[in-house]
């Protein structure tokens, strides 16, 4: 009679395979854009305030006209949807400062989720905001009478956009850079500073020459740039669209490196 030896039972290993796209979930990403479109004061500042600032500043130049002869009034608004996407772009990556201090991202430590994921979420997030932020001024500027060709709206409007994709960068620097009390006290003074360096608020011509040369090496200064050359006339020069690439990539990989050292203190 042979008796046979039982095969012993081995539990299941964890299935330690990363998945696909770093953890990348459309599912989070739809939830982080419901959370930002729920933050009422978020949506105020970034798509209210630079439209009565359009109302306040850019009504009053109703009439008076660029060498070219297109409207002043265009330039103001171009130059304010500009800054209403950074701002928007800048206030969503700024907001893990918050998530930061709840903890948040060391939980996420312990899932698979990757950096360049988790970045990545923030980024379509932080622009999908910076889009609606162009629209809402466009629309605001077209209702108060600004009147342009079709291809200044568009190309102007796309400049706007793609060139806030250096501010979302940004904000996320700032949000893993800085205490969460702190950040809206850096980010804000940093904006307004940016902004008129770019040529936002006043042009860049009134300002000291030395000032002028410093202005050329900001974001804001290509992102302005390259947003009202439609309007302006002109060619595109290489400089702002290196600017605006340089910044990107500084702030963008600075962010995740930040990102891997928060989520290191588990």
């Amino acid at each position: 009679m042979t008796t046979s030896t039982p095969t012993p039972i081995r539990a299941s290993e964890p299935d330690r395979r990363l998945p696909a796209l770093g953890g990348f979930a459309p599912g989070a990403l739809r939830i982080e854009l419901r959370r930002v479109l729920r933050n009422r004061r978020t949506l105020a500042f970034t798509l209210i305030m630079p439209g009565v600032f359009f109302l306040i500043f850019g009504l009053p130049q109703g009439g008076q006209s660029l060498d070219n002869g297109r409207p002043v009034t265009a330039y103001v608004m171009i130059s304010l949807a500009v800054y209403a996407a950074m701002v928007a772009t800048t206030s969503v990556g700024g907001a893990v400062a918050t998530e930061r201090a709840l903890g948040w991202s060391r939980q996420l430590r312990l899932t698979p989720l990757r950096p360049a994921a988790y970045v990545a979420t923030k980024l379509i997030t932080a622009m999908s905001l910076g889009l609606l932020a162009v629209v809402v001024e466009f629309v605001v500027g077209a209702a108060a009478g600004v009147r342009i060709p079709a291809y200044i709206w568009l190309l102007s409007g796309l400049a706007a956009w793609l060139g806030s994709l250096v501010f979302a960068a940004f904000g996320l620097f700032i949000g893993y850079l800085a205490p969460a009390e702190n950040v809206m006290q850096i980010i804000g003074p940093v904006l307004a500073v940016l902004a008129m360096f770019g040529g936002l608020f006043v042009p860049v011509e009134v300002l000291p020459d030395v000032l002028q040369q410093v202005a050329k090496f900001t974001p804001v200064y290509g992102m302005g740039v390259l947003a009202r050359t439609p309007l302006t006339g002109g060619g595109v020069s290489m400089a702002p669209v290196v600017n605006l690439v340089v910044w990107a990539l500084l702030f963008g990989v600075g962010a995740a490196r930040l990102f891997r050292r928060d989520t290191a203190r588990v």
